[in-house]
């Protein structure tokens, strides 16, 4: 499996983050410490604040990169097919990853067909959330895709109570309540509103949330099916994106892009190819780093980061794409970053109590 030699940035495999997880008093499954795992857990602590804001940093900064170029595509080479762009970088990341292994870079695990029914879940939602997310950042600006995406962190939470007992004190409701209002606020003031890009941000929402919940809840089972009963992150990012290709195929023809792609003079431009293969590139930057991130900390981490790196991301989207906007629609996303750093703060409190 891959050792500590393959990440110059330390990460750890991947039975080794489950083994802390399951013996640490765990923020968002609500596991509790056994008595007996103590000292172990006194062990490794010192190692997990390191690798938790350092996959949070590399996170941030992919996520935020990723979206920049997505809407540049999209929207700047009005470029209208987005099923067909994320299955490019899929097959970027495939073919990267899967060279990497036949070099002995990486180690990765043999797709078998036990493997697959057990990922097959987690991958439809994970495509699911991948092509809304194209759909909504064609019609909606950035900084207010960041906004929305706040409404990601109350269903992760609530995803939390139900599925894994976790149950959060008033400061974090509070928190996500001010979420809530400011994406609403957000919306109403939204001078370049458009209710078919904001109808597929609000399922991208669920449709993440359930991702992060999902991945959690199967990756135990997921190793048992293994040949090598353990599963990294390389081995995720290639079965995540290999899965996605005969799907992402179908889609195209369902939702009718290949019509599109064969009259486009866009796939005629060395640049916009360039811009394509660049955005397959972060595609797997992003892949690795989100799964890396989650299994440092957890779900609902997960996503508050996701929405908290909105704070550079929307400052970069505003100003690269000149987006008109109203005082009111910036105090609305100002309280959306305030409502954010509540909620980190209100987290921390959570986890030092508990």
């Amino acid at each position: 499996m891959m050792g500590f030699e393959v990440l110059p940035l330390g990460s750890r495999s991947l039975s080794a983050m489950n083994t802390f997880e399951n013996k640490d008093n765990d923020l968002e499954t609500g596991k509790l410490i056994k008595d007996g795992e103590k000292t172990a857990r006194s062990n490794k602590v010192l190692k997990i604040p390191n690798q938790a804001l350092l996959s949070g940093f590399a996170y941030c900064i992919s996520s935020c990169s990723m979206i920049l170029i997505n809407k540049f595509v999209l929207s700047s080479y009005d470029f209208n097919a987005g099923i067909s762009l994320m299955l490019y970088q899929n097959l970027i990341s495939v073919i990267i990853v899967s060279i990497l292994s036949f070099l002995g870079i990486i180690s990765t695990e043999p797709l078998t067909w036990r493997l697959v029914k057990v990922w097959f879940p987690v991958n439809v939602i994970f495509v699911g959330m991948l092509i809304t997310s194209m759909f909504s950042l064609k019609y909606i600006n950035v900084a207010m895709v960041t906004v929305l995406k706040n409404v990601t962190n109350v269903i992760t939470a609530l995803g939390e109570m139900y599925l894994f007992s976790k149950h959060h004190d008033s400061r974090v409701w509070a928190a996500l309540f001010l979420m809530i209002i400011s994406a609403i606020s957000g919306g109403i003031t939204d001078l370049s509103f458009h209710a078919v890009g904001y109808a597929w941000q609000i399922i991208n929402c669920f449709l993440t949330a359930s991702y992060s919940l999902t991945l959690r809840r199967l990756m135990d089972t997921a190793k048992q099916v293994t040949k090598s009963g353990n599963l990294n992150e390389f081995s995720m990012v290639l079965l995540n994106n290999t899965l996605s290709l005969p799907l992402g195929i179908l889609l195209i023809f369902i939702f009718n892009e290949v019509d599109y792609l064969t009259r486009t003079p866009l796939l005629r431009l060395p640049t916009f190819w360039f811009v394509m293969t660049l955005s397959g590139v972060l595609g797997l930057a992003i892949s690795f780093t989100s799964m890396w991130f989650l299994h440092q900390t957890g779900a609902t981490t997960y996503s508050l980061v996701g929405s908290l790196n909105k704070i550079p991301l929307s400052i970069a989207g505003i100003l690269i794409f000149k987006v008109p906007t109203s005082l009111e629609n910036s105090a609305s996303i100002f309280f959306g970053l305030i409502a954010g750093v509540i909620f980190a703060r209100a987290k921390m409190r959570e986890r030092s109590q508990t």
